[in-house]
């Protein structure tokens, strides 16, 4: 099923920078309009200009909305005004994330949390706002942003893992619901990607994290964007951006059970290099 993207309204969550900023350009840069939420007003304003200056035309219309995916009801209150204001986004893209590495003995319960508010939650609350509208409609294209992490249990990842693996499951269920209702979906993985959030997460990997990550170069955030709008436009369910995202989802769909030894294998040589 091919998703049209020239001339529709899309809302992209987490819209401010990296994936989402990137997300938001190349929707603009193929004839969309485009909301982009997130929670800081100052980013969301200089988002706005990089947005609109990527635009096909200046009868595409951009917005921002100030907001924390986290509150349920707040997500409720302005979600309900912008479809009042502009009509239910025919394309919702939830990029709003957040991840905090680290062993899972040492990370405090707040931020399991947190993972799980605004990562799955956050999600959640988003799409459970725009389906109704969707639904009456007849029509509407769902992206929900999960990362090899929501695939792959990665070392120092536990917290932020068990929140991509939700929003993994959650895309899954959303799929079968949606789909004979004329909503599509499309679920990505994600592997590291060179934002300010991996900046931030650089500064709390165990090392045995660090081994691992420094064996694969990041992906441009216009690269992640880029083949997120395509597979979107092709219809695709999976999308896997770049050459290792797409091996680690086939080695672990195709191996099953066998993919763990290769993973343990894979671990023991990064402890022993750390240690």
């Amino acid at each position: 099923m091919t998703v049209h993207i020239n001339g529709k309204l899309a809302l992209v969550t987490g819209g401010s920078r990296g994936i989402g900023l990137a997300v938001s350009k190349e929707l603009a840069a193929r004839g969309a309009s485009v909301w982009i939420a997130a929670r800081e007003r100052g980013p969301l304003a200089l988002a706005r200009e990089q947005i609109e200056a990527a635009r096909l035309s200046e009868h595409q219309r951009v917005g921002t909305l100030p907001l924390d995916v986290s509150d349920a009801a707040q997500v409720a209150s302005v979600l309900g005004d912008l479809t009042a204001e502009v009509g239910t986004p025919d394309l919702l893209i939830n990029c709003a994330g957040v991840a905090h590495p680290g062993r899972f003995e040492e990370l405090k319960l707040d931020v399991f949390r947190w993972m799980m508010d605004v990562n799955y939650f956050g999600t959640v609350h988003v799409t459970k706002a725009l389906v109704p509208g969707m639904i009456a409609r007849g029509s509407g294209h769902i992206v929900n942003v999960s990362s090899i992490a929501g695939f792959l249990g990665v070392y120092g990842y536990s917290a932020y893992g068990a929140s991509k693996f939700a929003v993994t499951g959650l895309s899954d269920v959303l799929r079968a619901e949606l789909k004979h209702l004329g909503i599509s979906v499309s679920v990505v993985f994600p592997p590291d990607t060179d934002t300010e959030q991996l900046a931030y997460e650089s500064e709390f990997k165990p090392p045995v994290t660090r081994v691992l990550s420094a064996s694969t170069k990041p992906l441009t955030p216009e690269r992640v964007a880029r083949e997120l709008v395509d597979g979107m436009a092709r219809g695709r369910y999976i999308i896997t951006p770049g050459l290792e995202s797409s091996l680690y989802f086939r080695a672990q769909n195709l191996l099953g059970r066998l993919a763990y030894p290769v993973m343990d294998l894979v671990v023991a040589r990064a402890w022993k290099s750390a240690h």
